[in-house]
């Protein structure tokens, strides 16, 4: 049995699929490259370690191996600095008055280092600071935002519930196009459909060309999709090339294929629902 002739329609249909396809794999590349975003702003913030003044030269090399060697303490972002030097950038950005000559310096030598953002939420910045200051004597203290880190970790909570709620409304509304998009496809071929029932056809008979055709047009989609969403990116690249930090290529390609996927199913399950509905209909009712 050749398949039904309605190459134009199903053209347009690709077309439309893909589009909708877009938007969807628009806002869900907008939710992977705000996470890597958060991750960023998150490993930005200090986290600070007082050394005591009777520590030695000794135990200030240690505990800087000991942190360098951490899985908490993000690549390269360790640093010391010294009382000395505490008291001069603050004489760079107060003055040369900021402390008044003959008084001794109130500063601590420190070290200064950035946490991976899988650690960076309340509980767990407050059992690194606990633990260091069991481990080493010469700690004085930890010192990191709390305020600021109860609030980012409050509003994510809430991004993420938002998000949710609209990534839900997102794909219903990318279904309902897709299928109202497919209805639209297959409605001159209404009456081929009743006809090849009306004189006995089987049920996978008159739905096997129409389901085969719907896989083609559901990969051909989100392939057009994807080929849009990798264009934007490349052009969003060209104008901010700092985004190019933010993409963790296995979470986009995951996205591709979940795009990819979801063209098929929606495509092949809005088609096995059309076809099945001018089968059930009357043939006055196909007018």
């Amino acid at each position: 049995m050749s398949e039904p002739k309605s190459q134009p329609n199903y053209g347009r249909s690709i077309v439309s699929v893909a589009l909708v396809l877009f938007l969807l794999g628009f806002f869900g590349l907008l939710l992977v490259q705000a996470r890597e975003l958060v991750a960023l702003l998150k490993e930005e913030i200090n986290l600070i370690v007082e050394v005591t003044d009777s520590a030695t030269e000794e135990d200030r090399e240690q505990l800087s191996k000991y942190l360098g060697k951490s899985p908490m303490v993000k690549d390269g972002s360790l640093r010391f600095i010294s009382k000395e030097e505490g008291i001069q950038l603050l004489r760079d950005d107060f003055g040369d008055d900021f402390l008044e000559a003959g008084l001794p310096n109130p500063l601590y030598d420190v070290f200064v280092f950035n946490v991976k953002a899988d650690y960076m939420n309340s509980d767990s910045l407050a059992a690194i600071r606990v633990s260091l200051k069991e481990q080493w004597a010469p700690i004085s203290d930890v010192y990191y935002q709390r305020g600021l880190i109860d609030t980012l970790s409050k509003n994510l909570k809430r991004i993420g519930w938002v998000s949710l709620g609209i990534s839900i409304f997102f794909v219903f509304v990318a279904f309902v196009l897709i299928h109202n998009t497919i209805r639209l496809a297959l409605y001159s071929n209404r009456f081929l459909i009743k006809t090849q029932e009306l004189v006995g056809a089987s049920w996978e008979f008159i739905s096997k060309p129409f389901l085969r055709r719907s896989i083609i047009n559901g990969l051909l989609s989100g392939l057009l999709g994807i080929a849009l969403l990798n264009g934007l990116l490349w052009l969003a690249e060209q104008e901010i090339p700092e985004l190019k930090q933010l993409h963790r290529w296995p979470d986009i390609l995951a996205l591709f294929a979940v795009l990819l996927c979801a063209g098929v199913l929606i495509t092949l399950s809005s088609t096995y629902y059309v076809v099945n509905k001018y089968l059930k209909m009357r043939v006055d009712d196909l007018y």
